[in-house]
């Protein structure tokens, strides 16, 4: 039996109302002072200080840290640490999705480690926990607040760096449907894809073990059904609630399963062109499915999808079948919720795909492909992702 690591968050919440919980949880902790990292967006509509009033309740004293943008750079990741040190904070509160967790888990870890969040690129490369953070999710795709990994856009490179560590994990998650029920219809469609995509990348990845299958397949399934009725009626709290379950669900089996090829390629168009992360996976997941499935090493790992995809006739497919069948549900879905269905779409150029794939290759996400593709064979899954059209 081969030996494996489990990473997990401490505690995590779920339900409608739940951030109600979260005040007599810091009591226990001992919190004193908390920076609160958000957006704009999430700062001038309330959003912020509503969890604000969790931590006065707790007796925390905080600020907010409001500046975080889509595919956070190392300059928002210098400014907040900078705030983080000046106020001399004990506690990081993110509030928002994946920028905004993926921004305290960066300064935390720095925090804790010294130097810069470019020293930190690539897989365990810090020795200490971060400091302890709170992550009050908004949306439902990214898996942030339950996984090792944290992203952060390098603009001198052009380049999204990937950084997987456990000593990021979050310590108190929170999935409170209230908090997601705003959504716009694109982000509850890019997030939600962004969820299938880790959901299926985790299936078919090389360390994928049954204990990972169970997280995977099962959001897999959730995901096909309440997404489109999450896009569809933004107040529907049943769809709301399960689309939380099941992208921490995927969170937690790609964090310790790992990601692939789509991945890898998504985060070198967004280093280059700042596309949005969770739409540049919709778009290349049915292209990767469909380059990793004409081998037969991966073919065969595309019927446990097969399954948690709940399609009729699983268990007679054969890995072809697979194959086919699963990529055919993916772009009936991705075009159900409205999702961009080529590069082209998106204005990428064509002559920037051979630094596109050269960047992705060196992706860490890359290493947990079933197999490693060649420069050409990247090319040619950016060329069939630019091209198609129904």
């Amino acid at each position: 039996m081969a030996l494996e690591r489990i990473n997990a968050v401490g505690t995590s919440f779920f339900g409608r109302g739940s951030i109600g919980l979260l005040p007599d949880e810091l009591k226990k902790r001992g919190f004193k002072r908390g920076l609160i990292v958000t957006d704009p967006f999430l700062y001038k509509n309330g959003t912020g200080d509503k969890v604000g009033a969790c931590l006065l309740k707790a007796g925390v004293e905080y600020a907010i840290y409001y500046l975080v943008e889509p595919n956070p750079t190392t300059m928002v990741v210098g400014d907040c640490l900078e705030a983080a040190r000046t106020l001399e904070v004990d506690l990081l509160v993110a509030v928002g999705g994946g920028s905004a967790i993926d921004t305290a888990k960066a300064v935390s870890i720095v925090m804790a480690n010294g130097g810069r969040v470019e020293d930190y690129e690539g897989v365990d490369r810090s020795l200490n926990p971060g400091i302890p953070i709170v992550a009050v999710n908004t949306t439902a795709g990214t898996g942030s607040e339950v996984t090792s990994f944290y992203i952060v856009t390098d603009p001198v490179r052009h380049s999204k760096m990937c950084m997987v560590d456990p000593n990021c994990l979050v310590t108190i998650a929170v999935n409170d449907v209230d908090f997601m029920m705003s959504m716009p219809k694109a982000l509850t469609a890019s997030t939600g894809m962004d969820a299938m995509t880790h959901a299926i990348e985790a299936a078919v990845a090389k360390r994928a073990t049954p204990y990972t299958d169970k997280d995977a397949l099962w959001a897999m399934g959730v995901i096909g059904t309440y997404l489109p009725e999450a896009v569809a009626d933004g107040n529907n709290e049943k769809a709301r609630e399960m689309m939380a379950y099941a992208e921490y669900s995927a969170g937690m089996a790609f964090s310790n399963a790992g990601l692939g090829m789509v991945h890898a390629m998504a985060h070198s168009l967004g280093g280059l062109m700042n596309l949005p992360h969770g739409i540049c996976n919709a778009v290349l997941l049915p292209f990767v499915m469909e380059f990793n499935g004409s081998k037969p090493v991966a073919a065969e790992r595309y019927k446990k999808v097969v399954e948690g995809l709940k399609l009729p006739g699983a268990a007679a497919m054969t890995g072809e079948q697979a194959v086919k069948e699963t990529v055919a549900c993916i772009r009936r879905l991705s075009k159900e919720v409205g999702i961009t269905q080529s590069l082209k779409e998106l204005k990428v150029n064509p002559e920037d795909f051979r630094a596109l794939a050269e960047v992705a290759l060196k992706d860490s996400c890359m290493e947990d492909n079933p197999f490693k593709p060649t420069v050409q064979q990247v090319i040619e899954v950016y060329r069939n992702a630019y091209e198609w059209h129904d």
